[in-house]
């Protein structure tokens, strides 16, 4: 589970970070393969100018969770531990992290006026659990603290 944090600018531009939640549904610890997830993250600027307009730049940066790691996050349920990560990229090769210890961000610009009030831009957030983990039955999560930057 994420948790989604919501920011704005302190311009003529009013801006919401949305969605994020990863389910990866059931997890077979005997499973040969890894157990991928995907959910959305959205980011929509709105003018509240009365003229002109404002270019955005936004970097959206992930916490590390309970973990305290970006190397592999954990998910927990009661004293039980079950490892995952969260990436930008589909072939889940680059870690959704902070842009520190090698893991990357999701960044962009966007335009928005009088002529152009709602712009959005939307990522995929990409899970893996890892195959072979000896978890008990139960329900895990972890809370990750998504920040936007402008």
């Amino acid at each position: 589970m994420i948790l989604i944090v919501t920011s704005q600018l302190a311009t003529a531009a009013t801006c919401v970070l949305s969605g994020g939640a990863v389910n990866f549904g059931a997890y077979n610890p005997v499973a040969a393969f890894p157990t991928d997830g995907a959910g959305t993250v959205s980011l929509q600027c709105t003018w509240s100018g009365s003229g002109g307009a404002e270019h955005v730049n936004y970097v959206v940066t992930l916490s590390t969770g309970v973990s305290g790691t970006y190397a592999a996050r954990t998910m927990v349920s009661g004293a039980n531990t079950l490892t995952y990560n969260l990436y930008v990229d589909t072939a889940r090769t680059q870690i959704w992290g902070n842009g520190s210890a090698g893991t990357s961000v999701w960044s962009g610009s966007m335009n928005v006026s009088n002529g152009q009030p709602v712009q959005s831009a939307t990522a995929t957030d990409y899970g893996r659990i890892p195959a072979g983990q000896d978890a008990a039955v139960g329900t895990y999560s972890d809370t990750i603290t998504v920040t936007v930057n402008f």
